[in-house]
């Protein structure tokens, strides 16, 4: 089954861990010894971890070396991974790790003889498989859970909704305007006057006596002639304005605590890496 580093597997693989990321984790033996710092992590096709590549520096032997999954105990919180050995002479005999492409078996093989037990007879066969040497090829989950504690959060978000519209028509309204316009009439006044020459003689062959008309006058009046105009009497403007206003809401949320129980005369180390202190 071919291998692949754990990114080209899986280029999210922090996220797929919450967070947990085992590369640059130290490498320490059970005696509290640093041996190494892993720099990658081999994974088959399926995505389990099968292979540590740990740059190891322990009495000044300075190589990378592949360590088979299952004899490490992985620490996310203390940053450490705890390997059951791995001596000088161990990492003498593991063949270096090369930036290769293909792990062939006859490689895995020789790095899984140099941790196998002289009494375990699961050598290398064409049907060996992973499963054989869970000692060797398999995370021991006593020693490689991550406990989530949960806690429960206020998100904030808004959406809009309408709460009303505004309309705005005209209608027309009647009334009766009246307007004075003020009209000029002629009339004819006839006044009869006593003459001024009374009693003058007029001589008759002089006087020509007529019938009909004699005098011609015209007489005018004003009437009034009313018409309508339109004109713009208001404008009205219609815009709409945004107001700022802040809402508080609040409600009940949880959190999870962690409770440990021991049983027995145990050291137990916890490290909170959230506020960077031991406790």
């Amino acid at each position: 089954m071919p291998l692949h580093k754990i990114e080209q597997f899986d280029p999210n693989y922090r996220e797929t861990f919450g967070g947990d990321d085992v590369k640059a984790l130290d490498v320490y033996t059970q005696g509290g010894e640093r041996v190494g710092l892993v720099v990658d992590v081999l994974v088959d096709d399926d995505g389990r971890f099968r292979y540590l590549i740990i740059d190891t520096n322990l009495d000044y032997v300075n190589k990378k070396i592949l360590l088979p999954v299952g004899l490490s105990q992985i620490n996310y919180s203390s940053r450490r991974v705890y390997v059951d050995g791995l001596s000088r002479e161990q990492i003498e005999r593991l063949p270096g790790y090369q930036e290769i492409e293909n792990i062939d078996k006859d490689y895995e093989e020789k790095v899984r003889s140099v941790f196998r037990s002289a009494s375990n007879g699961d050598t290398y066969n064409e049907t060996y498989n992973y499963q054989k040497e869970p000692a060797l090829n398999e995370l021991n989950e006593q020693y490689h859970q991550t406990f989530k504690l949960y806690e429960e959060r206020l998100i904030a978000n808004k959406h809009r909704i309408k709460t009303g519209e505004v309309a705005l028509g005209k209608h027309i309204e009647t009334e009766t305007a009246r307007v004075t316009v003020p009209i000029q009439k002629e009339r004819v006044l006839i006044e009869r006057v006593v003459p001024t020459q009374v009693g003058t003689v007029v001589n008759t062959n002089e006087l020509k006596f007529q019938e009909g008309e004699v005098a011609r006058i015209e007489v005018y009046e004003e009437t009034p002639e009313i018409r309508k105009e339109a004109f713009v009497r208001e404008e009205v403007r219609v815009k709409k304005v945004v107001e700022q206003d802040i809402v508080e809401a609040q409600d009940t949320v949880r959190r999870e605590e962690l409770n440990v129980d021991t049983a027995g005369k145990l050291h137990v180390q916890e490290t909170d890496t959230t506020r960077h202190e031991t406790v």
